[in-house]
């Protein structure tokens, strides 16, 4: 008989279970959000690459870098609004992504410089491995770090709970 009181759920563990999936399923919608932006993203910082590849002398690096920049400021604008509904201060998170980007930027320059100039790779190949990367670490970065306090603060998010 005790055991069978043990396998019936009880209703707090119902409770439990209903806030979890719901959790997962706004850190799953979050995800997504944060892939779609980032992909528009990656359209501008394609699109200034290419340009500039294609229309200037410039060498890899400071192609890649100028188009860096475009799609950093983009996305970190988008994402902070409609992904994690940050209403934080936005120097000091921008401050935190620019500590995220003092790292990569010089990390992915050089490699990226590496194996397109040295080894001969092909630039777009190269420019979308990058972009891959930087896509998976800055979520990251961004969801436990940057707006991991001030998630859902901003009137959006606000409305949402």
């Amino acid at each position: 008989m005790e055991d069978i009181m043990n396998t019936v759920p009880k209703k707090e563990d119902e409770t439990n279970n209903s806030k979890k999936n719901q959790s997962v399923k706004k850190e799953m919608i979050r995800g997504i959000k944060f892939a779609l932006f980032s992909a528009s993203a990656g359209i501008i910082e394609l699109a200034v690459f290419s340009l500039l590849n294609e229309l200037t002398n410039w060498r890899y690096w400071s192609c890649y870098l100028a188009a860096l920049v475009m799609s950093v400021l983009w996305n970190f604008t988008l994402n902070r609004r409609y992904t994690f509904h940050s209403a934080d201060n936005v120097s000091a998170a921008m401050l935190k992504t620019l500590g995220f980007y003092c790292v990569f930027t010089p990390v992915s320059t050089v490699l990226g410089n590496y194996l397109a100039d040295i080894l001969y790779w092909n630039e777009y190949l190269v420019t979308v491995i990058i972009m891959l990367s930087n896509f998976v670490l800055e979520f990251l970065y961004d969801r436990f770090y940057v707006f991991r306090k001030t998630i859902d603060t901003n009137n959006l998010g606000e409305k949402k709970k």
